[in-house]
């Protein structure tokens, strides 16, 4: 069965790289887009907030779907969706038909992002050590390909929208081909809902064990999933910063040309793909505690650099310790929602990364807003302090429960799941 395992953890990878691909091959023609149909910068940002909350409704949609179907069902059809709605921005002749576009777009996207997730921890559980990172570190090689794509389509001339239709076309027959090696349930628990070891056999009913303990363990994993999304808010808000502005701080306050300036996000992003395919053996020997902890310290002491330094090189530094330290963080946040209650993992991934992802979406916002009350570089210590809370608040971590050694056996199927 181990083949069989290593086939449902490879299908994970490629359903990462193929969202990443598509999500990249929008933006990638996002200017050409804007200049098809006619709108200018404050309209396209007042469109993109379509396009997030889209998103977040596939999310929350996908969470209880994928724990009702399984993610054999789900995660291929919300490729097939996104891959097929790729075509649209390129195809909308006006502003409103754009909009729908990023809305149906949008939707399929958060439907992918959450299923594929559940999928790994399901992947993960199996496996017994934590993978989590990896895959999320393939959702950048997406990114590549699509840049790549979509310069050789200029170079020979292809319009935006025989571009997007032709990367549609392939991430459509990949999310389908690929869908026969995904799981077709959800993994084993570790230990039962009452801390009895998996395989133990359970209390007789007129044993005297104590009953009621169901409904205070509910809440406890409740809470847990509240401070697990909180804490995703903080993280990826500051991803969702950096995206945008870390150009910008070495152009604006440093006075770095535009042709350097553009190596500040291209240094964040190396070194969080760097760190991601280093987190899970970091995670597996310290673990995910840890990863959080230091993680998030080294981000807040990362970023701390780049908004007090008056140097440039010194502000690469502080741009490559915040990616470093952010890289494991949202990989675990989503791993913990999942093990929390496998048979609910769809749910509880859709709450955090739902959560997360406004957070994202917010943080380019919130920098922005605060540049209006101090500058650029001040405002990013707001990130030092969110950093730093989610570093005091890894502990919620300790107790989350991990996936147990199972490499021996694949998953049964659960629910409506596809055998």
């Amino acid at each position: 069965m181990e083949h069989r395992l290593r086939a449902a953890r490879v299908a994970t990878y490629v359903y990462f790289v193929l969202c990443g691909t598509l999500m990249g091959a929008w933006v990638v023609h996002i200017p050409a887009v804007e200049s098809r149909v006619g709108i200018g910068h404050a309209a396209l940002g007042g469109l993109l907030v379509l396009l997030g909350l889209g998103a977040f409704a596939g999310m929350r949609a996908a969470g209880s779907l994928t724990d009702r179907l399984g993610a054999r069902t789900v995660v291929p059809a919300s490729g097939a969706l996104c891959a097929a709605s790729l075509v649209l921005p390129g195809l909308a002749p006006n502003p409103w038909t754009l909009a729908g576009a990023l809305l149906v777009f949008g939707f399929a996207n958060g439907c992918l992002d959450v299923g594929m997730n559940a999928h790994a921890v399901h992947v993960e559980q199996a496996y017994g050590r934590p993978v989590m990172s990896g895959f999320h570190a393939t959702f950048s090689v997406g990114g590549v390909i699509a840049a790549g794509v979509a310069a050789a389509a200029a170079a020979t001339g292809l319009g935006p929208a025989a571009t997007l239709a032709l990367l549609g076309a392939a991430g459509l027959a990949v999310a389908l081909l690929t869908a026969r090696s995904l799981l077709p349930g959800t993994a084993a628990p570790a230990d039962a809902p009452d801390g009895t070891p998996a395989g133990a056999p359970a209390a007789p009913a007129d044993s005297g064990a104590p009953t009621g303990s169901a409904a205070p363990a509910d809440r406890d994993a409740r809470r847990r999933i509240r401070v697990l999304a909180v804490l995703a808010l903080m993280v990826m808000l500051s991803e969702g910063a950096a995206n945008d502005w870390s150009a910008l701080h070495l152009k604006d306050v440093l006075g770095a040309p535009a042709s350097t300036a553009a190596f500040a996000y291209g240094t964040y992003a190396a070194a969080m793909t760097v760190g991601r395919l280093l987190a899970d053996r970091f995670a597996a020997r310290h673990g995910a505690t840890a990863v959080l902890r230091y993680g998030a310290a080294t981000a807040a002491l990362g970023i701390t650099v780049a908004a007090l330094t008056p140097w440039v090189w010194a502000a690469f530094l502080g741009w490559a310790l915040f990616g470093l330290g952010l890289s494991g963080c949202v990989p675990q946040l989503f791993s913990a929602a999942g093990h929390a209650d496998p048979a609910a993992a769809g749910a509880n991934v859709s709450r955090v990364a739902g959560l997360g992802y406004l957070g994202m979406l917010a943080g380019p916002a919130v920098i922005g807003w605060l540049t209006h009350l101090t500058a650029l570089n001040h405002a990013f210590l707001l990130l030092t302090l969110l950093c730093a809370t989610a570093a005091a608040s890894a502990g919620i971590l300790r107790g989350a429960a991990r996936p147990a050694a199972t490499t021996d056996r694949v998953p049964a199927p659960a629910g409506g799941g596809t055998p």
